[in-house]
C-alpha cells in the first residue's frame, strides 16, 4: 500500500525582529519549489511582509490567515497561487493584529492553526510558517502545528542570548502540546565577512548548537535587501548574486538534511 503523502511543517521563528525571518521563509520556499517540491508558506506575521515579498497586492488578500485562524474560513479557502511554479501561499491581513486579543475566548485556541493544516497537508511537501517577531499566541499556534522549528539568527552581539530564550519557549510547547517538536535547525544570517565579531558570533552559535547550525551562511546582501520591494524573492530578483546563491545551497542543505530524519 502506497505511503500517504503528509507534508512537513516547518516554523520559521525567531521573537527578535530583523534577523531575516521572512527573507528566509520565501527565499527557502521558492528554492524549495525549483526543486519540483510543493511548498506553501503561511504567512503568520501581522505585518505581512511575506506577501508582500512575493508580490501579493493587498486586494489579493481578502481572505488571509486571520481567517483562518478565527475559524471564518478553511485553509483551502484562503489559498493563493504566487508568480512562482509549485510555491503557494496564505498570505496575511491586517487583522491579524487582533487575532490575539479574540482567540483568548477560544477553546483550544493554541491547536487553531494546526487543525485548520489538518486536512491540507496531503497536498504540499513542504510548508513553511513565517511566525511574528515575538512569542505570542500567533508564535504559540505555530510550534504547536509544526513538526520543526528553523531558527534564522543574526550574526550579532545579543544574537545568543534571544535564541536561549526560544529554545526554552519550544521546549515547553514540546512539554504542554507538541511532543513531536524538534529544532530543525539554525541558519546564520546577515553574515558580514568584514567584521571580525560575525565570526566570533559565528564561532559561539556553533560551538553551543553543533550540527544543529547549517554550514551555509547567509551574507549580508544588498540584493536580498532589494528585493522585497519588487515583489520578488532575491533568486528571481538576482539569481546569480551571492545572497540568492546562499538560499540555493541553504536549501540544499535543508533537504539533505529532511531526507536524512526521512530515512
Amino acid at each position: 500500500m502506497a505511503e500517504t503523502k503528509s507534508a512537513r511543517v516547518i516554523a520559521v521563528a525567531n521573537q527578535k525582529g530583523g534577523v531575516g525571518k521572512t527573507t528566509t521563509a520565501i527565499n527557502l520556499a521558492t528554492a524549495m519549489a525549483a526543486t519540483k517540491k510543493t511548498v506553501l508558506i503561511i504567512d503568520l506575521d501581522p505585518q505581512g511582509n511575506a506577501s508582500t515579498g512575493l508580490g501579493v497586492d493587498r486586494s489579493a488578500r481578502e481572505v488571509n490567515s486571520y481567517h483562518v485562524m478565527i475559524g471564518e474560513a478553511g485553509l483551502a479557502e484562503s489559498v493563493i497561487a504566487t508568480t512562482i511554479p509549485g510555491l503557494h501561499l496564505v498570505p496575511s491581513g491586517v487583522d491579524l493584529s487582533g487575532a490575539e486579543i479574540e482567540l483568548v475566548t477560544f477553546e483550544r485556541r493554541e491547536q487553531r492553526l494546526a487543525e485548520a493544516l489538518a486536512g491540507t497537508l496531503a497536498a504540499y511537501d513542504y510548508v513553511l510558517i513565517d511566525c511574528p517577531p515575538s512569542l505570542n499566541l500567533l508564535t504559540l499556534n505555530a510550534l504547536v502545528a509544526a513538526n520543526a522549528v528553523m531558527v534564522p539568527l543574526q550574526c550579532e552581539f545579543f544574537a545568543l542570548e534571544g535564541v536561549s530564550h526560544l529554545i526554552k519557549t519550544i521546549e515547553r510547547v514540546k512539554q504542554a502540546f507538541n511532543p513531536g517538536l524538534e529544532l530543525q535547525g539554525i541558519i546564520l544570517t546577515m553574515f558580514d565577512k568584514r567584521n571580525n565579531l560575525s565570526d566570533q558570533v559565528a564561532a559561539d552559535v556553533r560551538d553551543f548548537f553543533g550540527d544543529k547550525v547549517y554550514k551555509t551562511v547567509i551574507p549580508r546582501n544588498v540584493r536580498v535587501s532589494e528585493a522585497p520591494s519588487h515583489g520578488k524573492p532575491v533568486l528571481l530578483y538576482d539569481m546569480k548574486c551571492s545572497g540568492a546563491e546562499a538560499y540555493i545551497n541553504l536549501a540544499s542543505e535543508v533537504l539533505k538534511r529532511e531526507r536524512e530524519l526521512r530515512a
